[in-house]
């Protein structure tokens, strides 16, 4: 019964839509027939903004000004109404009375809907209640709203629509406005700072012939006249340190790059970085440069000290810590790594503490592996993490007195890297040395595994002078300094799948049974549509267990419902895909699943699950999972085959199983 009210009422609000929308046509069709169509306005002269007027009252009062922006409030009162105008600066209040209008002017207002951008000009006043206002004298239709506005009392909540039409989000919400004003204003203010110390801001490929500068999956593309793949660049630094090879002392770079990785509240495919390099300097120089920058946004841009994040005040104020990587590891996991002798007595090690490892790893991949699960959790004021081993470095230059470690630093704050430094590796047979390194891995599976760059090895052989460079995270940056914890309130337009795709995918593979499964082997939605029937004949399941188990144990599992909020891949796991769960409670649920080689992160948000809930919290890679996803698992022609098992969408988030 719910239910279907829950549907009349929808279908209710989306008919209430539908005929308001059809009025407003009607009201733009009757102007267009008086020859006064808004849409033939390609002009309108403004004295002041709305923020003007404000802030400068004492000077304007009684004055002329025109002013322009969208009506965001009507308020009749007989032969006089007040409204709200809204401009990029603010809002600000109208009078409006029938004496001071051109005739039939005033009936025309009254017609005016919520949304429509107008011109007016008029004189500066005060009302009795002393707000600042302005009694209009003329106005003219500039453009007519078609659609309703959201109701500007309780805003725009719903996270979808923010996102899929930021448009509206930002005449709604005027704290969204703020943070991307807040967001410019930051970047305005890294490019003082770097320009005032004589960095050349500069621009280099997006469009890339080899992938590099970083251990990522880039996005390819073909190119038709070349007839060659390109991609698109997952970053700058070959191209930036090539400049610095070429002359170029200190350059810097703010701009897109491009990885073709998961999605989550922290990971958006397309992402801006500011890169820099400066000769004769090295990561010790660049620790500095990004400790004086981000304190220096703190102060100058953002106006404090202390910013609240995820629990925790976070100060930068202070100095930021210092501590190796060794150090870290030691203390917050116990283990010295200065006493593992080789890469069989790290396996060993990380299989006592249950650290998840990979075949191709060395000892260094441990150790990472270790920093991890054990130390990144717990860096929650500013840290600068040093000296990285050279398998998990393949850019920086070796230290001279321990060649196993790299002049590499991180910034970690609250759990999240923000900055990534070296000093840069400029000898050019080592360098091939890493990069054929590099290129085993790919071989072994490692998609994500840096490719020779052979222009860039010769641009090495004329010389780069030692270097220090430094890469920051501008949306991770503004997410702290906003106050923002998902990254697309601070892109304008986050990467979202398109509207209806679900729905198509769901009505191609619908069928009668509520209760079903979708094959991981299958790459598409077309794909399963005309699958070949299964032999059974090559089919082999697990036998079924002989032992029985008493319906009070059996009782205790709570089998849930639950629907996938979001999904990305675990960061160095090879398995494990991190599900952010509705399970019909008021809090989201993790649970971590090894399904990366069966299912895409894309193609399981929004889906429908079935889950236990009740089982105790298990640490996987740092994350805490609680709870497992059910999956069917059986074997076809001697092959393991793995199937999520997926219900029907229209069943309720936390419905419980029997």
């Amino acid at each position: 019964m719910s239910e279907n009210k829950e549907n009349n009422s929808t279908v209710n609000v989306e008919q209430d839509l539908n005929d308001q929308m059809i009025v407003r046509r009607e009201k733009l069709d009757e102007l267009r027939a008086r020859s006064l169509d808004p849409f033939q306005e390609v002009k309108y002269d403004i004295s002041h903004s709305t923020k003007d007027v404000k802030d400068n009252f004492d000077e304007l009062e009684g004055q002329k000004v025109s002013l322009a922006g969208r009506l965001m409030s009507k308020r009749g009162m007989g032969k006089s109404s007040f409204a709200d105008i809204q401009d990029s600066t603010g809002k600000i209040q109208l009078f409006v009375n029938v004496k001071n209008l051109p005739e039939g002017k005033y009936e025309d207002f009254k017609h005016l809907d919520i949304g429509d951008v107008i011109g007016l000009n008029g004189e500066v006043m005060k009302t009795k209640t002393g707000e600042v206002s302005v009694r209009v004298n003329d106005y003219t239709l500039l453009a007519k709203c078609l659609r309703p506005l959201p109701d500007s009392w309780s805003g725009l909540s719903d996270t979808e629509t923010k996102y899929r039409q930021r448009y509206l989000d930002l005449i709604i919400n005027k704290d969204s406005k703020d943070t991307f004003v807040l967001r410019s204003l930051i970047i305005s203010h890294i490019r003082k700072i770097l320009n005032e110390k004589g960095f050349l801001e500069v621009e280099t490929p997006i469009l890339n012939t080899v992938p590099g500068g970083a251990n990522a999956r880039p996005f390819v593309t073909h190119h038709n006249t070349l007839d060659i793949d390109m991609y698109l660049r997952i970053a700058p630094e070959l191209y930036l340190k090539r400049l610095i090879i070429g002359g170029m002392g200190r350059v810097y770079e703010i701009g897109r790059n491009f990885r073709n990785e998961g999605m989550s509240h922290k990971h958006n495919p397309e992402f801006t970085m500011m890169e820099l390099y400066q000769s004769y300097a090295d990561y010790n120089d660049m620790m500095n440069l990004t400790e004086e920058i981000i304190k220096s946004l703190a102060s100058e841009v953002v106006g404090k000290a202390e910013y609240e994040w995820d629990g925790h005040v976070i100060d930068l104020s202070k100095d930021f810590a210092r501590l190796t990587m060794l150090d870290a590891v030691k203390e917050y996991s116990g283990v010295d790594f200065n006493e593992i002798a080789d890469d069989a007595a790290a396996f060993a090690i990380a299989k006592e503490k249950n650290v998840e490892t990979q075949e191709i790893w060395r000892k260094g991949d441990i150790l990472n592996a270790f920093f991890e699960e054990f130390v990144e959790d717990n860096l929650i004021q500013p840290t600068f993490i040093y000296d990285y081993p050279i398998e998990v470095s393949p850019l920086s230059k070796q230290k001279p007195e321990d060649p196993a470690f790299t002049e590499r630093f991180e910034l970690f704050i609250a759990g999240d890297e923000y900055g990534n430094a070296y000093s840069e590796l400029n000898d050019p047979f080592e360098q091939r040395a890493r990069f054929e390194a590099q290129e085993g891995r790919r071989s072994a599976g490692d998609d994500e595994g840096m490719r020779i760059d052979e222009d860039y090895i010769r641009a090495l052989e004329y010389a780069l002078p030692p270097t220090g460079g430094l890469g920051i995270g501008i949306d991770r940056l503004c997410m702290l300094l906003t106050g923002n914890d998902n990254i697309r309130d601070v892109l304008l337009f986050p990467t979202m799948r398109p509207v209806g795709k679900e729905k198509i995918a769901n009505s191609e593979t619908t069928t009668s049974a509520s209760l079903s499964t979708s094959s991981s082997t299958s790459s598409s939605v077309t794909e399963q549509a005309v699958a070949e029937p299964i032999d059974l004949s090559k089919v082999k399941v697990e036998p079924l267990f002989e032992d029985f188990v008493d319906f009070e144990t059996f009782s205790k599992s709570d089998f849930r419902v639950v629907k996938v909020v979001n999904c990305e891949e675990v960061p160095k796991s090879k398995k494990l895909l991190k599900f952010t769960l509705n399970d019909g409670s008021a809090e989201d649920r993790i649970i971590l699943s090894g399904i990366k080689n069966n299912y895409s992160t894309e193609e399981l948000i929004g889906k429908t699950l079935l889950a236990i809930t009740n089982l105790p919290p298990r640490k996987m890679m740092g994350e805490e999972s609680c709870g497992m996803i059910l999956s069917a698992i059986h074997e076809y022609d001697g092959e393991e085959k793995l199937n999520l098992i997926m219900l029907d969408d229209n069943i309720p988030a936390g419905s419980k199983l029997y």
